[in-house]
């Protein structure tokens, strides 16, 4: 979207999507080397015989404690567009004839300047998609937004075709379904919560295990509501499993300006207000309602960031000696909490991977910078 304000390139970690799986885990041995270190062979036996009955009783359900949450590293990837959309699925809905495509075009371009795009056009052909972004966007053109008129349903081989795709094109970033009556499951009770949940859950479970933004364009109801959002077509299963949702709207229809309101899981709630180029049907960001909150630098991995260079590219010792190398006034269990949780925004912010193993000789943790993605 064009914006007449500064624009913020700088990523933020996405805060993770349900179900994600941790990256790197503390410790990362099995079971069996665990208790190898200080419990002689028939007692690891026993113990890992005990575990494996237990997770193999119907009736077992898989905990995790606080402090071995802190132990692990969860992968965070980083915005698709900052403060705005992440890796997930988010509805996007507006009332017919609103400008939703216009400004789905609009996002699928500029995100193509960053990975490739994928969108499906399911309400046009392909003549229309010519004159539509000729209009827009003229001869600059890009080989990383790809079209299709044309796709399968949920449920009945959708999934596949865009595992696929993303199989052959691992730079994907965004993927723009126009709309999702096109691709929902034909039968059945189609309009109850449960089927809601369940076909965006089901698209929701493929964006997660891609690390792609979903993007899903509905359509709204005539009668207001109290809450915008409740006039989203459908029931509340729609928004209820996706991670977020985006409301366009006009007063009139043929006025040149909408209201753009953002909620999700993983920004915070705002309000845009947008103009349309009458020429080139494109929009432009003219305020926000308020400004997004900027979380303050952490000191720790600021001091991370001064250390790992490109002078000194990499770095592996203990917790204890990483501390004193900082210089940070912390314990080093605390210290490699600290950097546990942390470690998807110094991967995004500063661009330096960690880890932290487990390993004989004791845990052991790694800094390695890393060239920014694209």
């Amino acid at each position: 979207m064009d914006s007449k304000e500064t624009k913020r390139t700088v990523p933020v970690p996405s805060v993770g999507a349900d179900g994600e799986q941790p990256i790197s885990q503390t410790p990362t041995a099995s079971i069996t080397e665990e208790t190898t270190e200080n419990n002689p062979p028939e007692k690891n036996y026993a113990e890992l015989l005990r575990k494996m009955q237990r997770m193999n009783d119907p009736a077992y359900l898989p905990t995790i404690s606080m402090n071995e949450l802190y132990e692990n590293v969860y992968q965070s990837r980083p915005p698709v567009i900052d403060g705005l959309l992440y890796p997930g699925t988010y509805l996007f809905a507006g009332a017919p004839k609103v400008g939703k495509s216009f400004l789905m075009a609009q996002l699928a371009y500029h995100v193509s300047h960053k990975g490739t795009v994928l969108y499906l056009a399911l309400e046009d052909d392909h003549r229309r998609l010519q004159e539509r972004l000729y209009r827009m966007f003229g001869m600059d053109g890009t080989n990383d937004l790809l079209f299709s008129i044309c796709a399968k349903q949920v449920g009945s081989g959708l999934e596949e075709q865009l595992k696929r795709f993303v199989q052959e094109h691992p730079d994907t970033k965004l993927i723009i379904i126009d709309t999702l009556q096109k691709i929902r499951e034909a039968g059945g009770d189609k309009y109850s919560y449960a089927n809601d949940y369940e076909v965006v859950g089901k698209l929701k479970r493929l964006a997660d295990a891609c690390g792609v933004c979903l993007l899903l364009v509905h359509h709204t109801r005539k009668q207001q509501a109290d809450d915008k959002f409740d006039m989203i077509s459908g029931t509340n299963g729609l928004s209820g499993a996706a991670d977020g949702a985006f409301l366009l709207q006009k007063e009139k229809r043929t006025d040149d300006t909408a209201i753009l309101d953002v909620v999700g899981r993983d920004q915070q709630d705002q309000r845009l207000y947008l103009t349309k180029d009458k020429e080139h049907l494109t929009w432009t960001l003219e305020r926000m309602e308020t400004e997004l909150w900027v979380e303050p630098p952490d000191p720790v991995l600021e001091a991370v960031a001064a250390f790992i260079t490109a002078e000194r590219p990499s770095w592996s010792g203990t917790a204890t000696e990483l501390a004193a190398v900082l210089q940070v006034d912390m314990k080093p269990n605390a210290l490699a909490m600290r950097l546990n949780v942390r470690a998807g925004k110094l991967a995004t912010e500063y661009h330096i991977r960690y880890e932290n193993t487990r390993t004989h000789a004791g845990r052991s943790i790694s800094l390695t910078l890393e060239p920014p993605q694209a």
